[in-house]
């Protein structure tokens, strides 16, 4: 099942759910990276994404969601990239002064990275975000016009960019942050992100990340918990989803191409978020699945619920997953 000779895995931390481990920001990497360093690995952005840091390695592919369901259910192959070609969509709700200091992070990420960022464009309409935490402690929300992203998303793959990142003007709701700062219940923007880099990379078949622009991009003050604390100390969020979109793996529904579900040697999941897409195939295909017992979620869907006779293996914490890979 192996890729060029290489053991592949998984690791997957859902957006918005709450996880004790990669619920905050780039929590997961530290663990991640060690996985990469014995297998090739595919990561959602949710695990390795932290504001003005990454936790991406060269040996990480970097799938959004959507495109990561397909990838599992054998629509898409995904074929490795080192060097990707990004176009940046802004919405034209971001006030000038914050579109200035996010403009100012893509130019310091070009200069030191060396990342190809092609050029960006303004939307003609404002998005229209909203984003909540839903009484069961997930996070969601609703994007009024989300077709505007589509002509400069058009323009920028003729001009021949190969990933999109999305920044979108997000209202901060008072106080809905508290608990998140002090490493505590769930990221409350993540599920409307997912929805908006969903829409991109559904429609268009490309590598698509998203990152909030808020009013306030002060950096604060007050000390927070180390889980959180990557996302207090940035004005802006754009590095992350850049340095990732860079290494992002071309996507293609040719599947004589690059690598294939097939190739999948295991899949790593937190204990209690067993309801998806990745799990649902991994176990049609016989691939490994590690439930990690460490890390749980606000969801509640676990082996014993859903599939008590099956081949999950529920193991204690990532380092002991480790030891058996």
């Amino acid at each position: 099942m192996t890729y060029n000779n290489e053991k592949l895995g998984a690791f997957i931390v859902p957006t918005g759910i709450g996880a004790s481990i990669g619920g905050y920001a780039g929590d997961a990497s530290a663990y991640a990276r060690k996985f990469s360093k014995k297998s090739k690995l595919i990561v959602n952005p949710n695990v390795v994404n932290a504001g003005g840091f990454s936790g991406i390695t060269d040996n990480m592919y970097y799938v959004e969601g959507y495109s990561l369901d397909s990838f599992f259910k054998g629509q898409i192959n995904i074929v490795p990239s080192n060097s990707n070609k990004i176009g940046i969509i802004y919405d034209k709700a971001i006030p000038q002064d914050v579109l200035n200091v996010h403009i100012n992070t893509q130019n310091a990420v070009k200069t030191v990275y060396g990342i190809d960022i092609s050029e960006y464009k303004i939307t003609d309409e404002k998005v229209g975000v909203e984003f909540y935490i839903t009484d069961q402690g997930l996070s969601t929300g609703n994007v009024k016009n989300i077709e505007t992203l589509d002509k400069p998303c058009e323009e920028l793959i003729k001009n021949g960019c190969e990933a999109i990142a999305v920044v979108c003007y997000f209202e901060e709701p008072e106080e809905l942050n508290t608990n998140y700062s002090q490493g505590q219940g769930t990221d409350p923007v993540g599920g409307v992100e997912a929805i908006i880099s969903h829409y991109i990379s559904k429609k268009y078949k490309i590598p698509c990340a998203h990152s909030p622009a808020f009013k306030d991009y002060q950096i604060y003050p007050d000390l927070t918990d180390p889980k959180s604390a990557s996302e207090y100390i940035t004005p802006t969020f754009l590095p992350c989803i850049l340095i990732g979109l860079s290494l992002a793996p071309k996507i293609t529904t040719d599947l004589t191409k690059g690598i294939n579900i097939k190739n999948l040697d295991y899949l790593i999941m937190p204990y209690n978020s067993l309801g998806s897409v990745p799990v649902f195939e991994s176990l049609k295909n016989n691939i490994k699945i590690y439930a990690v017992k460490e890390n749980k979620s606000e969801l509640d869907i676990t082996k014993e619920k859903l599939f008590a006779k099956s081949n999950i293996i529920e193991i204690d914490s990532y380092e002991s997953v480790l030891n058996v890979i």
